[in-house]
């Protein structure tokens, strides 16, 4: 994994608690306030990445992930803040369930879960999020809007479908056969 997304990662989990990620999924643009916590030297992340890299690699990350949109710095009461943009989320979560993939395994019961979702248009990046980390858990696509899996992964769907507020559009199955 590049430093970029294990930085992203990384600051995802550090902002966590500040970072609705249904209001940024859901609020149109126009409306989006973005959350911010203090970055400062004291904090865990900081000291992380300043022992790992030297101050200027540091800063050329910092321009990378600005000039890209994963995120904005601003100051905050005096003080550097640093928040994820809809982009840097997304980037974030897809690649926390892209290193969990390889721990997933098969279900001992030989079930299969299936997907079923139907999110409206007006939602539609929300939808290819959902897609997107679908797949990362192991589904393969069934149907149009039909996912399945073999991997014992239904208590990670479920806290996805929970942290995104999507599980009124989503239904869980377990079928024994295809």
């Amino acid at each position: 994994m590049f430093i970029t997304d294990t930085f992203l990662i990384d600051l995802y989990d550090f902002l966590q608690p500040a970072v609705n990620a249904a209001d940024i999924l859901f609020t149109p643009r126009t409306a989006y306030q973005l959350r911010y916590r203090i970055f400062s030297e004291k904090s865990k992340i900081f000291r992380k990445y300043k022992k790992g890299m030297d101050r200027r690699k540091f800063t050329k990350l910092i321009s990378y992930l600005k000039k890209n949109n994963y995120i904005q710095v601003t100051n905050l009461k005096g003080q550097k803040a640093i928040a994820l943009t809809r982009k840097g989320l997304s980037k974030a979560l897809m690649n926390r369930f892209k290193e969990d993939k390889n721990a997933f395994q098969k279900r001992k019961d030989g079930k299969w879960i299936m997907i079923i979702f139907d999110i409206p248009q007006k939602h539609q990046k929300a939808r290819n999020l959902l897609r997107s980390i679908l797949q990362n858990l192991g589904y393969k696509l069934f149907q149009h809007s039909v996912w399945i899996t073999p991997y014992d992964v239904s208590e990670k769907t479920e806290k996805l479908l929970q942290f995104y507020s999507l599980d009124a559009y989503v239904k869980i199955f377990l079928i024994e056969k295809l």
